[in-house]
């Protein structure tokens, strides 16, 4: 029985309503009049239901096809902007005792390097990360209840908050670590953090338990009504993904939907941010073993729909994906994504040939933090540091209604210029500041509120001279 304001995994992720989505997809991929209604429900910005979604992602018309990449830019610069959030992964420790058999992290891997980060070597990492330019950080870590306590992360998150180097700062730290209860995650939420970020991998039931043998993690109802628990303990920004390539993407998609439907039906405030990461090699793991991978061509239809589905959520796609496929992705709705990424435990100090076996999957985008910031100013967008909504309140509810009351030019545009200001001055290559400071003078121009603007412009004038961390 499907219900999305049900507490339990099994009703509002019904395996029926899911079939019975694909099929009515199936029939209707060449329904002209049907896929138009559907666009044109899409124009108003207001998000499709999971069916409607599933039609347009199965549309068979080609010219409605690029109707639909049209419409899920528009929409990403209508409730985004030009904007692109930069942020980048700490892995604290690849300790783990779930048996995921498409993770190198899994307890019987005897090939990787097990390791787990002391507080001064977090301090080292971090620092290194602000001396790129990070301000915000993903922390990830193994389910290990032993190795990895939820009193380890509570630490590593303070330890993180704690370090000021140079002009360096962490103003936010999400959270990607495993299920848990709902007293652990008000624990988290004291802690301060962002976004409590955490991948289903797969809504299928059956394929679930098959791909989570044992562990903690096997327990596919504890785990998928996770973002209750993080609700509950008061945690309003959190974020789904799925592993495309385990399971078929379409059943996936519908059930990811669903359950964006679920957290918004219940709390009032759907999903923060959607990741929507591929299977990737790594050690001991080879993608072409799970056969429902997907091509390019089906990620970028699938990223276009979320965008239009989802208008108001943030879509993020990591170095997992080449340079090629992310600029493809940035014009089709994505507004966050990694830079300079390590996904080994203390990857950012090691020699990154030394530090191949302990990744949890291979990086496609090498580049260093500065070309992946010169390379988006001069594709259009604004790198993007910013953290002002978290750090003044505005999250859940109180951020989807500003995102979706359209004034992010008023206030995440200006926010967004100030952090690069302090990028350029303190961080990037001169070839990189050039650019950014002839973006910044054009896009001042483009915040519609005239008494905005210029405090923007006072605040962009202070930070040349030396002070920081301005914000709306």
């Amino acid at each position: 029985m499907y219900d999305p304001k049900s507490l339990k995994a099994s009703e509002f992720i019904s395996h029926q309503e899911v079939l019975d989505t694909l099929e009515y997809a199936s029939e209707n991929r060449r329904n002209a009049e049907l896929i138009d209604s559907i666009i044109q429900k899409a124009r108003q910005r207001r998000g499709l239901s999971h069916r409607e979604a599933a039609v347009l992602l199965d549309c068979e018309l080609e010219d409605r096809n690029q109707e639909i990449y049209a419409l899920a830019e528009q929409i990403k610069k209508d409730f985004y902007g030009n904007r692109i959030v930069l942020f980048a992964p700490l892995y604290l420790s690849n300790y783990c005792v779930n048996g995921c058999v498409y993770c190198p992290y899994h307890y019987k891997n005897k090939n990787i390097t097990r390791k787990k980060m002391t507080q001064e070597e977090i301090r080292r990492e971090v620092t290194a990360l602000q001396d790129m330019g990070h301000k915000r950080l993903a922390i990830e870590a193994g389910e290990d209840p032993v190795n990895n306590p939820i009193e380890y992360i509570l630490e590593s998150i303070d330890t993180i908050y704690s370090i000021k180097h140079k002009n360096g700062a962490i103003r936010r730290v999400n959270v990607n670590i495993a299920a848990t209860t709902v007293e652990d995650y008000r624990k988290l939420k004291d802690a301060g953090i962002g976004t409590y970020i955490l991948f289903q991998e797969t809504y299928h039931k059956e394929s679930y338990e098959r791909l989570h043998p044992t562990g903690p993690k096997h327990d596919y109802a504890f785990h998928t009504e996770a973002m209750d628990r993080a609700m509950q303990a008061g945690i309003d920004d959190v974020g789904l993904g799925v592993l495309f390539g385990l399971e078929l993407y379409r059943y996936e998609f519908a059930a990811l939907l669903m359950h964006a439907e679920h957290l918004e039906a219940v709390y009032g405030v759907g999903p923060h941010t959607i990741s929507v990461p591929r299977i990737k090699p790594a050690e001991g793991i080879d993608p072409s073993k799970f056969d429902n991978g997907i091509d390019d061509d089906t990620f970028a239809k699938i990223v276009a729909c979320i965008r239009i589905s989802v208008p108001y959520t943030g879509i993020i796609v990591s170095t997992r994906e080449s340079k090629e496929c992310r600029e493809r992705l940035l014009h089709l709705g994505v507004s966050q994504i990694s830079g300079a990424s390590r996904t080994s435990v203390g990857g950012y100090c090691e020699p990154e040939e030394e530090d191949q076996n302990s990744e949890q999957f291979d990086v496609s985008d090498r580049r260093t933090l500065d070309e992946v910031v010169r390379w988006l100013i001069e594709l259009g967008y604004i790198p993007s540091f910013c953290t002002a909504c978290y750090r003044e309140g505005r999250t859940g509810d109180r951020f989807m209604s500003l995102c979706k009351s359209g004034q992010i030019l008023n206030c995440c545009h200006p926010n967004a210029l100030m952090t690069l200001m302090e990028y350029l001055e303190d961080y990037a290559s001169a070839e990189t500041r050039a650019v950014g400071e002839m973006l910044i003078k054009k896009e001042l121009n483009n915040i519609p509120n005239e008494k905005v603007r210029e405090i923007a412009i006072k605040n962009i004038d202070s930070i040349r001279k030396g002070s920081r961390d301005f914000r709306f």
